[in-house]
């Protein structure tokens, strides 16, 4: 979110936009089955400049770059054992008779334990639970290669005071929890009240994922925009080039990566795409977040729903629905990095 939910936001705000604006793509029961059913791939993309919600790491309204079709139904969700680019729902190779649990028809161990050998995972928790008192230093401009942009910013909080960095802290350690649990070496940007009273900058949050060599990055947030907006996305990263900053190679295996989370985590949750933006795919690909322009390794942001709807701030204030959460978004990685 882009702005201090705790004041009254400024004009230009997600939250002053009425998802019943023209541009907000509503998506059709149709769609809605085929996200939850059978899945298809995105068609393709375009380029389309709005004014709109989703979660920022700025507090001017984002550039969207949305997905082509209002009718592209969310990515498939591939299993986690699935390798990424294989087909989703593939049938794993049949282990021989008497073989070992987890062996392959060959006897050989199972491949995901291979796959998952010294990979690299950072989660990025949005935001920080002290940003709030520290409104200076995070309002100081960073370099994010194609101009500047606010250090950080405070997160949003649902009607009855759930911060955002509190939930997206939760989902990340529970994230660490499950991503462990399959042999991955894992980094969190930031433990907020453990290690730093504010922050980290958004400049570092991505330095701390290049320099980590992260085989994947996932940034944890949850949107704050007009009650009735409901649903999560995905935000990937635009092409973008200037200064330090150059997404070229990091542009299809984020959209992988992307995928695989969306699919994933519409499946664990029950949730369904965004409703306000996304075209009802569930991804955004955007060129004014910091933290994506200015990573050199696959990175994504997920925003897991709204906070400022009643129906999805009731899930997001519930430890079970993080559980879930965390493991839809963990399965996603795991599928993206062939496991």
């Amino acid at each position: 979110m882009r702005y201090d939910e705790s004041s009254p936001p400024p004009p230009e705000s997600a939250s002053s936009i009425s998802p019943d604006r023209p541009w907000y793509a509503r998506r059709s029961t149709l769609v809605v089955a085929a996200a939850a059913i059978a899945p298809a791939c995105l068609a393709g993309w375009v380029l389309t400049e709005v004014l709109g919600g989703g979660a920022s790491d700025d507090s001017r309204p984002p550039r969207i770059v949305m997905p082509l079709s209002a009718s592209a139904a969310l990515p498939s969700a591939a299993p986690s054992g699935s390798p990424a680019g294989s087909p989703s729902g593939s049938p794993a190779a049949a282990p021989a008779p008497g073989a070992a649990p987890g062996a392959t028809a060959g006897g050989t161990a199972p491949a995901a334990a291979n796959a998952l050998a010294g990979r690299t995972v950072v989660i990025d928790p949005g935001h920080n639970t002290g940003n709030f008192k520290h409104t200076t230093e995070i309002n100081r401009q960073v370099d994010i290669g194609t101009n500047r942009k606010e250090c950080d910013t405070t997160g949003t909080t649902t009607n009855s005071g759930y911060m955002e960095a509190e939930f997206s802290m939760d989902v990340s350690k529970r994230l660490r929890t499950a991503l462990e649990a399959k042999g991955l070496k894992v980094v969190l940007t930031h433990e907020a009240g453990k290690d730093r009273p504010f922050g980290p900058c958004i400049d570092e949050r991505a330095r701390i994922g290049n320099e980590a060599a992260a085989d994947a990055v996932v940034s944890v947030h949850a949107d704050g925009v007009s009650a009735g907006s409901r649903g999560f996305h995905v935000i990937l990263p635009a092409k973008v080039k200037g200064g330090g900053a150059d997404t070229a190679k990091i542009i299809e295996p984020s959209r992988q990566l992307g995928e695989r989370i969306a699919g994933n985590f519409a499946r664990t949750t029950g949730s369904a795409p965004a409703n306000y933006l996304g075209s009802g795919t569930g991804l955004v690909v955007r060129d004014d977040l910091g933290g994506l322009n200015l990573s050199t390794r696959p990175k994504v942001f997920i925003e897991c729903g709204n906070m400022r709807d009643a129906k999805d701030a009731a899930q997001l204030s519930s430890p079970e629905w993080r559980q879930k959460a965390a493991q839809g978004i963990a399965d996603g990685i795991v599928g993206f990095l062939g496991g």
